[in-house]
């Protein structure tokens, strides 16, 4: 019986941009770091902020508020970045604030209202996490980016690896 309950929950990162919450599934998630310098890529699409070194490895960086064309609260000692792997690519998303862990059932997730959201936006999405006093959007990581924009996420962290390569 208990294997049968863990199917029917999600446990989530929950992280704020902005004054919206929003949540990804944990097993997404590599690793949360707080904010380092990041190194500027020329010519990387407007919502890749650079690239960084975690620990030897090279990773691209995107700013979450941009993708999802969101304001987000400005940079802060609260400001994360939230690592997390899309289709085998490691990727660092700049988040306002992680808040918490939790778990939830999916009997509490709702498909996102088609009213509230563009047909670009709800690709995004995967539903809305109805919490005692709250909502959540829940994002879809593998949908987030376009496949060109995956191959450019690839491209930009090969680019600078091979620099710092030659550099060395």
């Amino acid at each position: 019986m208990g294997e049968s309950s863990q199917l029917q929950e999600l446990q989530l990162v929950i992280f704020k941009i902005g004054t919206e919450e929003f949540g990804v599934e944990i097993n997404q998630v590599r690793k949360i770091v707080r904010m380092v310098e990041i190194t500027p890529v020329p010519r990387a699409p407007v919502f890749i902020e650079g690239v960084m070194n975690l620990r030897g490895q090279i990773l691209a960086v995107i700013d979450l508020a941009k993708r999802l064309s969101l304001k987000a609260a400005g940079r802060s000692d609260k400001t994360r970045i939230v690592v997390v792997e899309i289709e085998d690519n490691i990727v660092g998303m700049i988040v306002d604030e992680v808040t918490e862990v939790l778990r939830l059932s999916v009997e509490d997730i709702d498909q996102t209202p088609e009213l509230i959201t563009t047909e670009v936006q709800q690709r995004y999405l995967k539903g809305i996490g109805k919490l005692e006093d709250r909502l959540l959007t829940l994002i879809d990581l593998t949908e987030i980016f376009s496949q060109g924009e995956v191959e450019g996420i690839k491209e930009t962290r090969e680019e600078k690896t091979k620099k710092e390569g030659n550099n060395g």
